[in-house]
């Protein structure tokens, strides 16, 4: 039951792609905002077939921690799902970018999408220059009002496992005194990293206190948010940490 319905959402979703990312690049000659506009319908579209049809539902916790200002939320990346669910945390009537690798932007339709909407891209074999690049970018997108969106581990990491924290999030908050909001997730328990095959299951996102990166180094900055993120993985997912405490989420 869960392959044929893998399948189906599998289907349904590279139609609706299709259909948005289309759009999203007709839209190019409409406002930016009008955009974001269409991505939202988007997001609507994909996260009813992933609860009506993986049976995969979400809660969100401490949404009071997100800062009035646009600011730089550094969350764990374990599936796809995130990758769309994410930018729903930001407040109503805002809109979110992501930091992402610049060959994402050659893919058909979803990758024409991100280009449409203005994504901070980035050439990770640039080095100190990658780094240049998100505050370059980065700075403009806040101050247009935009959240920033970056996954810090760079890629997607199984649950109960952890990669080191690259400085790219870190740095772009330190240069640019943007606040910086953790945020933790169990999205891999129910649609695991690199497998077809989703589950049914309900997933749930912890949003942390908001970093205040004034005066703090990118390393500082970097430390307490890889704290925080792993202290509550511990929390939300205990049985796949031998040393965290039994605690129910």
């Amino acid at each position: 039951m869960h392959l044929i319905r893998s399948v189906f959402f599998l289907l349904l979703v590279v139609l609706w792609t299709m259909l948005f990312g289309t759009l999203v690049v007709v839209g190019l000659v409409l406002p930016l905002l009008v955009r974001f506009r269409i991505i939202w319908y988007y997001r609507r579209g994909f996260m009813w077939l992933a609860q009506n049809i993986l049976g995969i539902t979400h809660e969100v916790r401490g949404r009071e921690n997100l800062p009035v200002e646009p600011a730089v939320i550094l969350s764990k990346h374990q599936s796809a799902w995130e990758t769309v669910a994410l930018q729903d945390l930001v407040p109503e009537d805002t809109y979110c970018v992501f930091v992402l690798k610049k060959e994402l932007l050659k893919l058909p339709f979803f990758g024409w999408g991100l280009a449409a909407l203005q994504s901070i891209s980035i050439d990770r074999a640039a080095g100190r220059e990658a780094l240049n690049q998100v505050v370059a970018q980065g700075a403009d997108r806040l101050q247009r009002g935009f959240w920033i969106i970056l996954f810090p581990e760079g890629t997607r990491v199984a649950p109960g496992e952890t990669r080191r924290y690259k400085q790219g999030g870190a740095y772009l908050a330190s240069k640019t005194g943007a606040k910086v909001v953790p945020v933790a997730h169990n999205a891999g328990e129910y649609w695991p990293r690199n497998a077809f095959i989703k589950h049914p299951g309900h997933v749930v996102v912890s949003i942390g206190p908001a970093i205040d990166a004034t005066g703090l180094s990118q390393d500082e900055i970097n430390a307490r948010t890889e704290a925080w993120i792993e202290a509550e993985m511990r929390r939300i997912s205990p049985h796949r940490y031998p040393d965290a405490d039994k605690a129910s989420i």
